[in-house]
Protein backbone atom coordinates (compact mmCIF):
# COMPACT_ATOMS: atom_id res chain seq x y z
CA UNK A 1 0.00 0.00 0.00
CA UNK A 2 0.91 3.57 -0.89
CA UNK A 3 0.45 6.03 1.83
CA UNK A 4 -2.08 8.56 0.89
CA UNK A 5 -0.04 11.21 -1.08
CA UNK A 6 -0.46 14.93 0.95
CA UNK A 7 -3.08 17.22 -0.16
CA UNK A 8 -5.65 19.98 1.17
CA UNK A 9 -7.85 17.18 0.90
CA UNK A 10 -6.01 14.77 2.90
CA UNK A 11 -5.62 17.38 5.81
CA UNK A 12 -9.11 18.11 6.42
CA UNK A 13 -10.97 15.02 5.57
CA UNK A 14 -13.52 13.50 7.27
CA UNK A 15 -12.53 10.20 8.97
CA UNK A 16 -12.21 7.06 6.68
CA UNK A 17 -13.87 3.75 6.91
CA UNK A 18 -12.52 0.62 7.97
CA UNK A 19 -11.30 -1.19 4.83
CA UNK A 20 -9.50 -4.01 5.84
CA UNK A 21 -7.70 -5.86 3.60
CA UNK A 22 -9.41 -9.06 1.95
CA UNK A 23 -8.31 -12.03 3.99
CA UNK A 24 -8.49 -15.34 2.79
CA UNK A 25 -10.86 -16.90 -0.16
CA UNK A 26 -15.05 -15.93 -1.27
CA UNK A 27 -17.85 -15.92 -3.36
CA UNK A 28 -19.43 -13.04 -4.43
CA UNK A 29 -21.51 -12.12 -7.84
CA UNK A 30 -19.77 -8.99 -8.98
CA UNK A 31 -16.04 -7.73 -7.60
CA UNK A 32 -14.89 -4.24 -8.54
CA UNK A 33 -11.19 -3.60 -9.27
CA UNK A 34 -10.83 0.09 -7.82
CA UNK A 35 -12.63 2.38 -5.22
CA UNK A 36 -12.79 5.47 -7.12
CA UNK A 37 -15.63 7.02 -8.29
CA UNK A 38 -16.34 4.61 -10.98
CA UNK A 39 -16.13 1.50 -8.57
CA UNK A 40 -17.51 2.71 -5.16
CA UNK A 41 -20.74 4.18 -7.30
CA UNK A 42 -20.54 0.93 -9.40
CA UNK A 43 -20.52 -0.84 -5.95
CA UNK A 44 -23.28 1.25 -4.30
CA UNK A 45 -25.64 0.78 -7.22
CA UNK A 46 -25.05 -3.32 -7.17
CA UNK A 47 -25.79 -3.28 -3.28
CA UNK A 48 -29.55 -1.58 -3.54
CA UNK A 49 -30.54 -3.96 -6.22
CA UNK A 50 -29.21 -6.58 -3.66
CA UNK A 51 -26.55 -7.56 -5.26
CA UNK A 52 -23.68 -9.03 -3.69
CA UNK A 53 -20.57 -7.22 -4.39
CA UNK A 54 -16.66 -7.35 -3.25
CA UNK A 55 -14.73 -3.73 -4.09
CA UNK A 56 -11.32 -4.37 -3.76
CA UNK A 57 -8.69 -1.28 -3.69
CA UNK A 58 -4.74 -1.74 -4.02
CA UNK A 59 -4.68 1.92 -1.67
CA UNK A 60 -7.48 3.07 0.36
CA UNK A 61 -11.09 4.56 -1.52
CA UNK A 62 -10.24 7.78 -2.78
CA UNK A 63 -5.97 7.50 -3.26
CA UNK A 64 -5.82 8.32 -7.45
CA UNK A 65 -7.29 11.07 -8.86
CA UNK A 66 -10.80 10.41 -7.17
CA UNK A 67 -9.42 12.11 -3.89
CA UNK A 68 -7.30 14.42 -5.23
CA UNK A 69 -9.11 16.08 -8.40
CA UNK A 70 -10.27 20.05 -8.41
CA UNK A 71 -13.64 18.90 -6.75
CA UNK A 72 -15.81 20.57 -9.60
CA UNK A 73 -19.17 19.09 -10.39
CA UNK A 74 -19.28 19.62 -14.15
CA UNK A 75 -22.18 18.62 -16.50
CA UNK A 76 -21.79 17.44 -19.79
CA UNK A 77 -18.87 15.87 -22.21
CA UNK A 78 -15.93 17.67 -23.99
CA UNK A 79 -18.03 17.42 -27.63
CA UNK A 80 -20.82 19.79 -27.20
CA UNK A 81 -24.35 18.35 -27.84
CA UNK A 82 -24.92 18.79 -31.57
CA UNK A 83 -21.43 17.11 -32.35
CA UNK A 84 -21.98 13.75 -29.70
CA UNK A 85 -25.32 13.67 -31.89
CA UNK A 86 -23.97 14.01 -35.15
CA UNK A 87 -21.60 11.23 -34.07
CA UNK A 88 -24.18 8.59 -32.46
CA UNK A 89 -27.08 9.35 -34.29
CA UNK A 90 -30.39 10.80 -32.67
CA UNK A 91 -30.90 7.98 -30.65
CA UNK A 92 -27.82 7.12 -29.19
CA UNK A 93 -26.41 10.13 -29.29
CA UNK A 94 -28.98 12.00 -27.32
CA UNK A 95 -29.26 9.84 -24.44
CA UNK A 96 -25.74 10.25 -24.29
CA UNK A 97 -26.45 14.09 -23.61
CA UNK A 98 -29.11 13.78 -21.84
CA UNK A 99 -27.10 11.41 -19.56
CA UNK A 100 -24.33 13.29 -19.62
CA UNK A 101 -25.93 17.46 -19.12
CA UNK A 102 -27.77 15.63 -15.93
CA UNK A 103 -24.69 13.48 -14.32
CA UNK A 104 -24.10 16.64 -11.61
CA UNK A 105 -28.03 16.31 -10.43
CA UNK A 106 -27.35 12.49 -10.46
CA UNK A 107 -24.32 13.23 -8.05
CA UNK A 108 -26.27 15.67 -6.11
CA UNK A 109 -29.18 13.60 -5.49
CA UNK A 110 -27.41 10.70 -4.18
CA UNK A 111 -25.25 13.08 -1.48
CA UNK A 112 -28.91 14.11 -0.63
CA UNK A 113 -30.37 10.30 -0.84
CA UNK A 114 -27.38 8.92 1.45
CA UNK A 115 -26.70 12.65 3.75
CA UNK A 116 -22.78 12.13 2.54
CA UNK A 117 -20.99 15.04 4.10
CA UNK A 118 -18.35 16.01 1.96
CA UNK A 119 -19.24 20.21 1.48
CA UNK A 120 -21.64 19.43 -1.63
CA UNK A 121 -22.64 22.82 -3.29
CA UNK A 122 -24.83 23.07 -6.29
CA UNK A 123 -23.71 26.60 -6.95
CA UNK A 124 -23.65 26.19 -10.85
CA UNK A 125 -20.20 25.63 -12.84
CA UNK A 126 -18.59 28.63 -14.90
CA UNK A 127 -17.26 27.52 -18.28
CA UNK A 128 -15.23 31.36 -19.03
CA UNK A 129 -13.87 32.48 -22.20
CA UNK A 130 -10.79 35.13 -22.67
CA UNK A 131 -10.01 35.04 -26.30
CA UNK A 132 -12.54 35.40 -29.05
CA UNK A 133 -12.06 31.74 -30.23
CA UNK A 134 -13.39 30.62 -27.45
CA UNK A 135 -16.05 33.00 -26.34
CA UNK A 136 -17.20 32.48 -30.03
CA UNK A 137 -17.03 29.02 -28.94
CA UNK A 138 -18.80 29.68 -25.72
CA UNK A 139 -21.87 31.14 -27.40
CA UNK A 140 -22.31 28.50 -29.19
CA UNK A 141 -22.42 25.81 -26.48
CA UNK A 142 -24.86 27.85 -24.94
CA UNK A 143 -27.32 28.22 -27.89
CA UNK A 144 -27.38 24.28 -28.45
CA UNK A 145 -27.61 23.74 -24.32
CA UNK A 146 -30.75 26.53 -24.53
CA UNK A 147 -32.15 24.69 -27.22
CA UNK A 148 -32.45 21.12 -25.03
CA UNK A 149 -33.48 23.21 -22.10
CA UNK A 150 -30.56 23.03 -20.09
CA UNK A 151 -30.03 25.81 -16.99
CA UNK A 152 -27.47 27.52 -18.72
CA UNK A 153 -27.31 31.50 -19.04
CA UNK A 154 -24.65 32.98 -20.90
CA UNK A 155 -23.08 36.42 -19.28
CA UNK A 156 -21.66 38.57 -20.82
CA UNK A 157 -18.33 40.69 -19.75
CA UNK A 158 -20.39 42.96 -17.10
CA UNK A 159 -22.20 39.67 -15.75
CA UNK A 160 -18.99 37.61 -16.04
CA UNK A 161 -17.40 40.60 -13.57
CA UNK A 162 -19.80 40.24 -11.03
CA UNK A 163 -19.48 36.46 -11.14
CA UNK A 164 -16.26 35.92 -10.72
CA UNK A 165 -14.84 39.17 -9.18
CA UNK A 166 -12.44 40.17 -12.32
CA UNK A 167 -12.62 41.63 -15.16
CA UNK A 168 -10.58 38.63 -17.05
CA UNK A 169 -13.27 37.12 -19.11
CA UNK A 170 -15.67 38.69 -21.92
CA UNK A 171 -17.83 35.57 -22.17
CA UNK A 172 -19.00 33.15 -19.63
CA UNK A 173 -21.85 30.25 -19.53
CA UNK A 174 -23.59 29.41 -16.59
CA UNK A 175 -24.89 26.16 -15.92
CA UNK A 176 -26.93 26.06 -12.73
CA UNK A 177 -26.88 21.93 -12.42
CA UNK A 178 -22.92 21.91 -11.64
CA UNK A 179 -21.57 22.80 -7.68
CA UNK A 180 -18.02 21.60 -6.39
CA UNK A 181 -17.57 19.44 -3.47
CA UNK A 182 -14.38 17.70 -1.12
CA UNK A 183 -13.45 14.83 -3.49
CA UNK A 184 -12.12 12.81 -0.55
CA UNK A 185 -14.88 13.12 1.50
CA UNK A 186 -17.12 12.84 -1.11
CA UNK A 187 -14.88 9.06 -2.20
CA UNK A 188 -14.62 7.91 1.59
CA UNK A 189 -18.49 9.12 1.95
CA UNK A 190 -19.53 6.77 -1.32
CA UNK A 191 -17.44 3.92 0.34
CA UNK A 192 -19.36 4.35 3.67
CA UNK A 193 -23.18 4.20 1.71
CA UNK A 194 -22.01 1.33 -0.17
CA UNK A 195 -20.89 -0.82 2.65
CA UNK A 196 -24.41 0.54 4.20
CA UNK A 197 -25.82 -0.67 1.37
CA UNK A 198 -24.61 -4.26 1.93
CA UNK A 199 -21.03 -3.90 -0.12
CA UNK A 200 -18.12 -4.99 1.05
CA UNK A 201 -14.72 -3.17 0.50
CA UNK A 202 -11.04 -4.46 0.93
CA UNK A 203 -8.24 -1.54 0.93
CA UNK A 204 -4.56 -2.74 0.77
CA UNK A 205 -5.58 -5.40 -1.49
CA UNK A 206 -3.64 -4.93 -4.80
CA UNK A 207 -5.06 -7.30 -7.72
CA UNK A 208 -2.19 -9.53 -8.88
CA UNK A 209 -4.13 -11.68 -11.19
CA UNK A 210 -7.45 -12.66 -12.84
CA UNK A 211 -8.81 -15.58 -14.62
CA UNK A 212 -12.12 -16.52 -15.66
CA UNK A 213 -12.81 -20.89 -15.40
CA UNK A 214 -16.03 -22.59 -15.93
CA UNK A 215 -17.76 -19.56 -16.59
CA UNK A 216 -16.93 -17.48 -13.69
CA UNK A 217 -13.74 -15.21 -12.34
CA UNK A 218 -11.16 -15.41 -10.36
CA UNK A 219 -9.66 -12.71 -8.71
CA UNK A 220 -6.24 -13.03 -7.18
CA UNK A 221 -4.53 -10.61 -4.38
CA UNK A 222 -1.75 -11.68 -2.00
CA UNK A 223 -4.21 -12.05 0.67
CA UNK A 224 -6.96 -14.29 -0.78
CA UNK A 225 -8.90 -14.66 -3.93
CA UNK A 226 -12.43 -13.70 -5.19
CA UNK A 227 -14.84 -16.12 -7.67
CA UNK A 228 -17.42 -14.44 -9.14
CA UNK A 229 -19.83 -14.35 -12.16
CA UNK A 230 -18.42 -10.36 -13.08
CA UNK A 231 -15.75 -8.44 -12.86
CA UNK A 232 -15.53 -4.61 -13.05
CA UNK A 233 -12.74 -2.54 -13.80
CA UNK A 234 -12.83 1.22 -12.53
CA UNK A 235 -8.78 2.22 -12.63
CA UNK A 236 -8.87 4.89 -15.05
CA UNK A 237 -5.43 7.05 -15.03
CA UNK A 238 -3.87 4.24 -12.63
CA UNK A 239 -4.69 1.22 -14.93
CA UNK A 240 -1.87 -1.30 -14.96
CA UNK A 241 -1.20 -4.00 -16.81
CA UNK A 242 -3.91 -6.63 -15.55
CA UNK A 243 -6.09 -6.55 -17.95
CA UNK A 244 -3.57 -6.45 -21.46
CA UNK A 245 -3.73 -3.57 -23.77
CA UNK A 246 -6.23 -1.34 -21.65
CA UNK A 247 -3.69 0.84 -19.99
CA UNK A 248 -2.29 1.77 -23.52
CA UNK A 249 -5.74 2.80 -24.24
CA UNK A 250 -5.64 5.97 -22.52
CA UNK A 251 -3.25 8.73 -21.84
CA UNK A 252 -2.47 9.40 -17.64
CA UNK A 253 -2.26 13.36 -17.30
CA UNK A 254 -1.23 14.63 -14.21
CA UNK A 255 -3.30 17.88 -13.00
CA UNK A 256 -1.86 19.70 -10.43
CA UNK A 257 -3.65 22.24 -7.46
CA UNK A 258 -2.62 25.07 -5.50
CA UNK A 259 -4.58 25.96 -2.24
CA UNK A 260 -4.34 29.41 0.38
CA UNK A 261 -4.87 29.36 3.79
CA UNK A 262 -8.09 30.07 4.45
CA UNK A 263 -9.08 33.52 3.14
CA UNK A 264 -10.42 36.41 5.33
CA UNK A 265 -14.10 36.79 4.52
CA UNK A 266 -13.96 40.48 3.19
CA UNK A 267 -10.97 38.88 0.16
CA UNK A 268 -12.96 35.51 -0.19
CA UNK A 269 -16.35 37.44 -1.16
CA UNK A 270 -14.65 39.25 -3.79
CA UNK A 271 -13.23 36.51 -5.11
CA UNK A 272 -15.82 34.35 -7.06
CA UNK A 273 -18.54 36.34 -5.55
CA UNK A 274 -21.54 33.53 -6.80
CA UNK A 275 -19.45 30.73 -5.41
CA UNK A 276 -19.67 28.85 -8.58
CA UNK A 277 -17.04 26.52 -9.98
CA UNK A 278 -15.18 27.92 -13.07
CA UNK A 279 -13.17 26.34 -15.64
CA UNK A 280 -11.52 28.35 -18.13
CA UNK A 281 -12.56 27.04 -22.19
CA UNK A 282 -9.39 26.95 -24.09
CA UNK A 283 -6.76 24.02 -25.22
CA UNK A 284 -5.39 24.10 -21.97
CA UNK A 285 -7.84 24.12 -19.04
CA UNK A 286 -7.41 26.19 -15.91
CA UNK A 287 -9.81 25.49 -12.97
CA UNK A 288 -10.46 27.39 -9.95
CA UNK A 289 -13.11 27.84 -7.01
CA UNK A 290 -13.36 28.94 -3.67
CA UNK A 291 -14.07 26.57 -1.16
CA UNK A 292 -16.20 26.21 2.45
CA UNK A 293 -13.85 26.97 4.40
CA UNK A 294 -12.50 30.34 1.88
CA UNK A 295 -9.57 28.44 0.37
CA UNK A 296 -9.09 29.67 -3.00
CA UNK A 297 -7.92 26.42 -4.95
CA UNK A 298 -6.98 26.82 -8.72
CA UNK A 299 -5.63 23.99 -11.15
CA UNK A 300 -4.13 23.21 -14.37
CA UNK A 301 -1.42 21.79 -16.23
CA UNK A 302 1.93 20.87 -14.42
CA UNK A 303 4.75 18.25 -14.69
CA UNK A 304 3.69 15.05 -15.72
CA UNK A 305 5.20 13.33 -12.51
CA UNK A 306 4.47 13.43 -8.78
CA UNK A 307 5.14 17.21 -6.99
CA UNK A 308 5.78 17.91 -3.41
CA UNK A 309 5.23 21.22 -3.44
CA UNK A 310 4.11 24.18 -5.59
CA UNK A 311 7.36 25.33 -7.06
CA UNK A 312 6.78 23.28 -10.60
CA UNK A 313 3.55 24.86 -11.06
CA UNK A 314 4.44 28.25 -9.58
CA UNK A 315 2.20 29.90 -12.59
CA UNK A 316 -0.47 28.80 -11.09
CA UNK A 317 0.18 31.22 -7.82
CA UNK A 318 1.06 34.20 -10.13
CA UNK A 319 -1.93 33.86 -12.37
CA UNK A 320 -4.48 33.76 -9.62
CA UNK A 321 -2.82 37.28 -8.46
CA UNK A 322 -3.44 38.52 -12.51
CA UNK A 323 -7.29 37.31 -12.24
CA UNK A 324 -7.32 38.85 -8.37
CA UNK A 325 -4.74 40.98 -7.37
CA UNK A 326 -6.12 40.98 -3.86
CA UNK A 327 -4.58 37.55 -2.96
CA UNK A 328 -0.80 38.83 -3.49
CA UNK A 329 0.95 37.64 -0.95
CA UNK A 330 -1.16 35.31 1.01
CA UNK A 331 -0.37 32.13 2.16
CA UNK A 332 -0.60 29.37 -0.09
CA UNK A 333 -0.72 25.84 2.04
CA UNK A 334 -0.94 22.81 -0.36
CA UNK A 335 0.18 21.94 -3.36
CA UNK A 336 -0.18 18.41 -5.28
CA UNK A 337 -1.40 16.45 -8.14
CA UNK A 338 -2.62 13.66 -9.55
CA UNK A 339 -3.36 11.38 -12.79
CA UNK A 340 -6.32 11.53 -15.07
CA UNK A 341 -7.08 9.36 -18.03
CA UNK A 342 -7.84 11.21 -21.00
CA UNK A 343 -8.67 9.51 -23.98
CA UNK A 344 -8.19 10.02 -27.68
CA UNK A 345 -11.56 10.50 -28.76
CA UNK A 346 -12.29 12.37 -25.16
CA UNK A 347 -15.37 10.59 -24.85
CA UNK A 348 -15.32 7.73 -21.65
CA UNK A 349 -14.64 4.65 -22.90
CA UNK A 350 -16.57 1.11 -21.72
CA UNK A 351 -15.38 -1.75 -22.88
CA UNK A 352 -17.11 -5.65 -22.51
CA UNK A 353 -13.98 -7.28 -23.51
CA UNK A 354 -14.83 -10.68 -22.53
CA UNK A 355 -17.77 -12.36 -21.28
CA UNK A 356 -18.63 -10.93 -17.74
CA UNK A 357 -16.12 -8.08 -17.73
CA UNK A 358 -16.99 -4.51 -17.52
CA UNK A 359 -14.22 -1.59 -17.66
CA UNK A 360 -15.03 1.81 -17.75
CA UNK A 361 -12.50 4.65 -17.70
CA UNK A 362 -11.25 7.82 -19.03
CA UNK A 363 -13.05 11.22 -17.98
CA UNK A 364 -11.40 13.68 -19.70
CA UNK A 365 -10.98 15.63 -16.83
CA UNK A 366 -15.04 16.05 -16.20
CA UNK A 367 -14.62 12.68 -13.52
CA UNK A 368 -16.61 13.59 -10.28
CA UNK A 369 -20.06 14.07 -12.18
CA UNK A 370 -19.53 11.65 -14.77
CA UNK A 371 -18.17 8.85 -13.20
CA UNK A 372 -21.12 8.75 -10.68
CA UNK A 373 -23.26 8.71 -13.06
CA UNK A 374 -21.43 5.93 -14.82
CA UNK A 375 -21.88 3.95 -12.02
CA UNK A 376 -25.58 3.33 -12.13
CA UNK A 377 -25.14 2.73 -16.39
CA UNK A 378 -21.94 0.21 -15.36
CA UNK A 379 -24.21 -2.07 -12.88
CA UNK A 380 -26.56 -2.23 -15.06
CA UNK A 381 -24.52 -4.12 -17.25
CA UNK A 382 -23.08 -6.25 -15.00
CA UNK A 383 -26.27 -7.42 -13.94
CA UNK A 384 -27.07 -8.09 -17.71
CA UNK A 385 -28.51 -5.34 -19.16
CA UNK A 386 -27.75 -5.22 -23.07
CA UNK A 387 -25.03 -2.99 -24.04
CA UNK A 388 -27.44 -0.83 -26.19
CA UNK A 389 -29.91 -0.16 -23.76
CA UNK A 390 -27.08 2.03 -21.59
CA UNK A 391 -26.30 5.33 -21.95
CA UNK A 392 -22.85 5.32 -23.37
CA UNK A 393 -21.17 3.33 -26.31
CA UNK A 394 -19.14 0.22 -25.41
CA UNK A 395 -16.72 -0.49 -28.01
CA UNK A 396 -13.23 -2.12 -28.20
CA UNK A 397 -10.24 -1.83 -26.28
CA UNK A 398 -7.95 0.62 -29.09
CA UNK A 399 -4.27 1.13 -27.60
CA UNK A 400 -2.69 4.24 -28.55
CA UNK A 401 -0.32 4.21 -31.01
CA UNK A 402 3.40 4.88 -29.54
CA UNK A 403 1.91 4.70 -25.69
CA UNK A 404 5.19 4.63 -24.65
CA UNK A 405 6.39 8.20 -25.31
CA UNK A 406 2.77 9.84 -23.73
CA UNK A 407 5.05 11.95 -21.35
CA UNK A 408 6.57 13.66 -24.33
CA UNK A 409 3.19 13.49 -26.14
CA UNK A 410 1.79 15.39 -23.35
CA UNK A 411 4.40 17.70 -23.17
CA UNK A 412 4.19 18.90 -26.93
CA UNK A 413 0.16 18.79 -26.73
CA UNK A 414 0.70 21.34 -23.54
CA UNK A 415 3.00 23.21 -25.33
CA UNK A 416 0.80 23.57 -28.30
CA UNK A 417 -2.31 23.95 -26.64
CA UNK A 418 -0.48 27.12 -24.71
CA UNK A 419 0.83 28.58 -27.58
CA UNK A 420 -2.97 28.41 -29.16
CA UNK A 421 -3.99 29.71 -26.40
CA UNK A 422 -1.74 32.52 -26.46
CA UNK A 423 -2.68 33.63 -29.69
CA UNK A 424 -6.51 32.89 -29.59
CA UNK A 425 -5.92 30.25 -32.39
Amino acid sequence: MTPLPPSLYAATARSAPATPPLDGDRQTDVVVIGAGFTGLSTALHLAERGVRVTVLEANEPGWGASGRNGGQVNPGLKPDPDEVEAAFGPDLGARMVRFAWSAPEATFSLIRRWQIDCDARQGGTLRAAYRPGPADALRRSTEQGLRRNFPVTLLDRDAAREATGTDRYSAVMRDASGGDLQPLDYARGLAGAAMRAGASIHGRTRVTGMRRAEGRWQVSAATGTVTAETVVMGTNGYTDDLLPGLRRSIVPVFSSIVATAPLPDAMAASIMPMRASLYESGHITVYLRVDANNRLLIGGRGPQRPIENATPVAYLMRYAERLWPQVTGVAWTHAWNGQLAMTKDHYPHVHQPAPGLVCCLGYNGRGVALSTAMGREIARLAIGTPATEIDMPVSSIKPIPFHGCWRLGVLAKVLEGRVRDRFGL
